[in-house]
């Protein structure tokens, strides 16, 4: 097929910027070389600053939160920042009985120790509930129930 006689026929096809559509008279964000100057950046003038005006002094306030984990208590003592005197302190523990304790003497009962070896499970702190105190403030910070 041959072009209509009507329309020259282009010679190249359109370059990049013209299919983009960039607007080549827009200046450049660098420096471009004049006549007579290498493209290597020296004897070049730098560039004029376009840009945006500095920023109004508006002063930010920043304030630094610190969440703490949750701490979990065991029977074992817990290293942590007492809420009440926000001091770090290593628990102190007291053992009281709690329900474990009870249903121990309770079944050692159904099994036939009455006469006084019921009252084994309130010697053995393995069976009794935990409280965690703080040694500075003697706040209860936290409690381990078995039950």
């Amino acid at each position: 097929m041959s072009a209509p006689r009507g329309n020259p026929v282009p010679s190249a096809p359109p370059s990049y910027e013209e299919t983009v559509g960039i607007n080549t008279n827009y200046p450049h964000p660098y420096p471009v070389p004049g006549p007579g100057q290498k493209p290597d950046g020296k004897g070049m003038n730098p560039p004029p600053y376009v840009g945006q005006p500095p920023p109004a002094n508006n002063a930010v306030t920043v304030q630094t939160v610190y969440v703490q984990q949750p701490v979990l208590f065991y029977d074992r003592p817990v290293q942590m920042c007492c809420p009440s005197c926000n001091q770090v302190i290593v628990t102190r523990l007291s053992y009281d009985a709690g329900a474990l304790t009870w249903l121990s003497c309770g079944g050692l009962c159904l099994l036939g120790c009455i006469v006084g070896c019921c009252l084994i499970p309130f010697c053995i702190d393995a069976l009794k509930d935990v409280d965690h105190t703080c040694p500075k403030c003697n706040a209860l910070v936290g409690s381990y129930k078995r039950l």
